[in-house]
């Protein structure tokens, strides 16, 4: 899943140096006290309630309020804390935890002893980290090249990726990374089998190739099940290549591209956020857009109809932040409101059943909500006292 970072969720969107400077510097902002609540899927115990029970309902995790951070993958979930470390749980068959084992955990468990990590993604298998020296960091599963070491092997402890240190921003798919360096160039590696990678063929890779070579990226995003992804530049615009199958880039058709095209001719695009074919946008007015597959409402337009192109999701304008899971969305308002909508089986809308809606619906009554992240069937996100 795609990486913002924390102060960008709760003071306002860095600007590029601004982010930059803080991954060089390792800075991380005063905050109120964060605490962790999970919901949704559990048959790997990704919720981190030290158990497997399903949850239709916000839960906490543990009882600290000091998270900082949560990415949620597939059935895996990594986090950092406020003193800078990293903890993961949840499923680990190739060693995607970072423990050094292939052990599952229902609980969070400390990879290391460090305190300096300051970013992480989690995806299909895999996970990401950043740390305040601006290194980049990879685990889990690599059969296609997904972690970016320049091989197959896959690994259970954490390995960096090359030796550069100005690494600024990461999001992990389903098999495919992209990434953002500090001088705004953009880069990738993994499975390129639907153009993912973004340089105009469907060579795989397995370590990190830039995508053209401007220096104008702001941020990229793609997602832990699907094979799309989303950029934006410094001036706005928005970006998208990969799979297409649903209309989910938002270019008005089902066509599959290789390389970046732009969404529409808007200068006013300021995040994606990606489910398996279906993606949710906002706008620096607040408006919320979304586009592709709708067929469990996860649009959130009332209706279970397709759209290859962005539409507008009600009328508000105080979207902050979002996330998607499979056939999910989840989104905050600026009052820290947090609504949800789509597929439910397992709860991971957190609205206390298993209904369906194609329409937001809100979660609970509180106003403390400060980041969400959907992942395959479930649901993190961290409220703010």
């Amino acid at each position: 899943m795609p990486i913002v970072y924390p102060y960008q969720q709760y003071q306002g969107v860095w600007t590029l140096s601004q982010a930059s400077d803080a991954v060089a510097q390792g800075k991380w902002p005063a905050y109120p006290t964060p605490a962790l609540y999970a919901w949704g899927q559990n048959n790997f115990g990704q919720l981190g309630l030290g158990n497997t029970s399903y949850k239709s309902s916000p839960n906490q995790v543990g009882t600290l309020k000091n998270w900082l951070m949560v990415a949620n993958g597939y059935g895996n979930t990594i986090a950092v804390k406020t003193d800078g470390t990293l903890w993961s749980w949840g499923s680990n068959q190739f060693g995607q935890l970072g423990l050094g084992n292939l052990t599952y955990y229902s609980s969070p468990k400390q990879i290391g002893a460090l305190n300096n990590w300051l970013a992480v993604s989690a995806g299909y298998n895999i996970s990401f980290g950043i740390k305040a020296d601006g290194t980049l960091w990879s685990w889990g599963k690599n059969d296609l090249g997904q972690l970016g070491q320049g091989n197959l092997t896959n690994l259970s402890s954490p390995k960096q990726i090359g030796t550069l240190t100005n690494w600024l921003n990461v999001s992990s798919g389903r098999y495919n990374v992209v990434a953002i360096k500090s001088n705004g160039s953009l880069w990738a590696w993994g499975s390129n089998n639907n153009g993912q990678l973004g340089n105009g063929n469907t060579t795989y890779y397995s370590s990190p190739i830039q995508i053209g070579s401007l220096t104008t990226w702001a941020n990229g995003f793609t997602d832990c099940m699907g094979t799309a992804v989303f950029a934006t530049k410094t001036d706005g615009t928005l970006w998208a290549w990969g799979r297409n199958v649903a209309g989910q880039l938002g270019l008005g058709n089902s066509n599959n591209y290789s390389s970046p095209k732009q969404v529409g001719s808007l200068t006013t695009w300021s995040k994606a956020f990606l489910g398996i074919y279906h993606s949710l946008f906002i706008k620096t007015d607040g408006t919320l857009w979304g586009a592709g597959s709708n067929s469990y409402g996860q649009l959130g337009l009332g209706n279970q109809t397709n759209y290859s192109s962005p539409v507008q999701i009600g009328a508000s304008t105080n979207w902050s932040s979002g996330g998607c899971s499979v056939y999910g969305s989840q989104a905050i308002q600026k009052n820290g409101t947090l609504w949800a909508w789509g597929r439910n089986q397992f709860g991971q809308l957190g609205l206390g059943n298993t209904t369906y809606y194609s329409s937001p619906k809100q979660v609970g009554s509180s106003t403390n909500w400060f980041s969400v992240s959907g992942g395959g069937n479930q649901t993190l996100a961290i409220a703010k006292f």
